[in-house]
């Protein structure tokens, strides 16, 4: 069986990696160095569903499929007295980890251009469903969301 610990880790590293910019579980994300939370733009990861029925009469648990929601945020660089969110950051940074997540190796290679990496699974097929986004004036802040999944196979 996948464990869904696992999985979860795993997209978050790779949408740190495709980004460049830090990944928060269901919060903001913590700099480990200052104990403070990082300024935007970062992205805030929630695990969805995580089916590991793979729909035969023998299931033995060997596939899941993950879906996880991925909220991109933008909001004022704390340098900038009234500054504010801005579409151009956080349709950036979707666009980053869009492409990291869903690109092909350039010669033609099987597999995906980053890896997925999840102790004892592999990969197989990813999707990205974009469902919108959203902005909260007061806040100075502007999101747009991404919902991934990912289809997985026992490495064993």
């Amino acid at each position: 069986m996948i464990a869904r610990l696992a999985v979860t880790k795993a997209v978050a590293q790779l949408l740190a990696t495709a980004t460049g910019k830090p990944v928060g579980f269901l919060t903001v994300p913590i700099n480990p160095t200052s104990g403070k939370p990082y300024p935007p733009p970062y992205t805030l990861l929630y695990p969805l569903d995580h089916d590991t029925d793979d729909r035969t009469l023998a299931d033995t648990h060997r596939t899941a499929a993950s879906t996880y929601q991925a909220t991109f945020v933008s909001g004022p660089d704390p340098t900038k007295p009234d500054s504010r969110g801005t579409l151009e950051q956080v349709e950036w940074l979707a666009d980053k980890a869009r492409t990291g997540v869903l690109s092909r190796a350039a010669n033609g290679a099987p597999g995906y251009l980053n890896a997925l990496t999840v102790p004892g699974a592999v990969c197989y097929r990813r999707e990205a469903n974009e469902v919108g986004a959203t902005s909260a004036p007061e806040d100075a802040i502007i999101t747009s969301v991404i919902r991934f999944r990912f289809y997985l196979d026992s490495a064993a």
